[in-house]
């Protein structure tokens, strides 16, 4: 939806913006409605990155990566100035895992030792799958999708998963969207960090 509407706006008034997509599938769907993309290398930064998430609970944590694309999510968010998500009213929560897994990306080597370990920590974990086989990340790995009965504490339980041998990243996004506009039927509101 956003990037339709940027490419709206590029085409209509000519407004000059470089984007750097998250994933392979944003990048094609921005190439073909004409917005110009740029690589990490060849930027000083980036101004504002506009994401969704999965979940998003009251302190405006996250759950990110069903869409498989968490580890590019993550960079990109890391080194924007300014972090919006957009989501709709069906994506905020009381507390992070109500209805959504934690996606945690894998080397497919260690898949086996990582779904061990994270059920030793209480989830209930599947290896994500299309059409029975694996599914695959823009960067090549795996992802784990990991069920927890609660997450009391999303800070502790993002840091514990990400020492996991073989764990490159996870979908547990703590204190880093600084903006949350939510879209509810033809209303809007915005949340913001504090």
């Amino acid at each position: 939806m956003f990037v339709r509407a940027l490419a709206a706006r590029v085409s209509d008034e000519n407004i000059q913006v470089r984007g750097v997509p998250t994933s392979v599938r944003t990048a094609e769907l921005a190439q073909e409605l004409g917005i110009p993309l740029a690589t990490l290398d060849a930027i000083d930064g980036i101004d504002i990155d506009v994401d969704g998430a999965d979940e998003v609970d009251p302190d405006l944590n996250l759950i990110k990566g069903h869409g498989g694309a968490l580890l590019r999510e993550r960079v990109v968010a890391s080194v924007s100035s300014r972090f919006v998500v957009i989501v709709g009213e069906d994506k905020l929560v009381p507390r992070l895992g109500s209805k959504r897994s934690v996606p945690v990306e894998v080397v497919p080597f260690a898949a086996p030792v990582a779904s061990q370990r994270l059920a030793q920590m209480g989830a209930t974990v599947a290896l994500r799958l299309v059409e029975d086989t694996p599914f695959v990340s823009d960067n090549g790995n795996h992802i784990l999708d990991a069920t927890f009965p609660e997450i009391e504490n999303p800070g502790d339980l993002e840091r514990r998963i990400d020492v996991l041998p073989g764990v490159v990243d996870n979908g547990l996004f703590v204190g880093m969207a600084d903006e949350v506009l939510v879209q509810a039927g033809a209303d809007h509101r915005r949340m913001s960090r504090p």
